[in-house]
């Protein structure tokens, strides 16, 4: 059984305010608002729902739940290969790399975590794995802070109000559970992503100028 102390370690973990510099990426977002294809709050739900359920957000949950399974180090190792081959462009590489390597730092030095750097599913997972800490409701807690990272990021991009912003993330929570539930049967023979034009928008963002976002 789940407890309220591991639900709160998820929450600080996954928290705006947890040392990763989350803020600083739009996963490829502020290339598509720049050429158009997202203009409104309609079209950001619309854009998440595909990420959270064709794209690199099913991805991270298989990733994630691979590498709470992990048997060791080597296991680890070979499931943070994985992720960055599947990685659809430098710069979703580079996003992940960076944030998982700040969430490793600061998870070994309060929890003991893991020595080596992982991708940031993987960190999160292994993290979640050492701790003890339910797979499923870490996968759906981290889907639902990187949606939520998506939409605070939107609203710096686009005209898009608080509450707009909020309605779209509490509209797209129950995606994020089921994506997470759904993860849990899947392995890593199961990676893959439909969700194209978020790919195309990340590659894209590698030359963007000018551009507030790193990714």
């Amino acid at each position: 059984m789940t407890t309220n102390r591991e639900i709160l370690t998820l929450a600080q973990w996954l928290s705006p305010a947890f040392p990763v510099g989350a803020f600083a990426y739009s996963h490829g977002l502020e290339a598509a608002v720049q050429a158009g294809w997202v203009a409104s709050g309609a079209d950001l739900a619309e854009w998440l729902e595909d990420v959270i359920a064709h794209g690199s957000g099913r991805n991270d949950c298989i990733l994630l739940r691979a590498a709470h399974d992990a048997d060791g180090s080597q296991d680890l190792a070979k499931v943070n290969a994985m992720a960055k081959a599947i990685a659809a462009s430098a710069e979703r590489q580079l996003e992940q790399a960076l944030q998982g390597a700040a969430f490793c730092k600061t998870t070994g030095a309060i929890w003991r975590g893991e020595g080596a750097e992982y991708l940031y599913p993987v960190a999160v997972g292994a993290a979640a794995a050492k701790l003890r800490i339910d797979v499923a409701l870490t996968a759906a807690m981290y889907l639902h802070a990187i949606t939520s990272n998506l939409i605070s990021a939107a609203q710096r991009l686009m005209p898009l109000g608080q509450t707009e912003g909020q309605a779209v993330l509490a509209a797209l929570s129950p995606l994020c559970e089921e994506t997470a539930k759904a993860a849990m049967a899947l392995t890593c023979d199961d990676l893959q992503s439909t969700a194209f034009l978020s790919d195309i928008a990340a590659m894209r963002h590698e030359t963007q100028q000018p551009r507030i976002f790193r990714s």
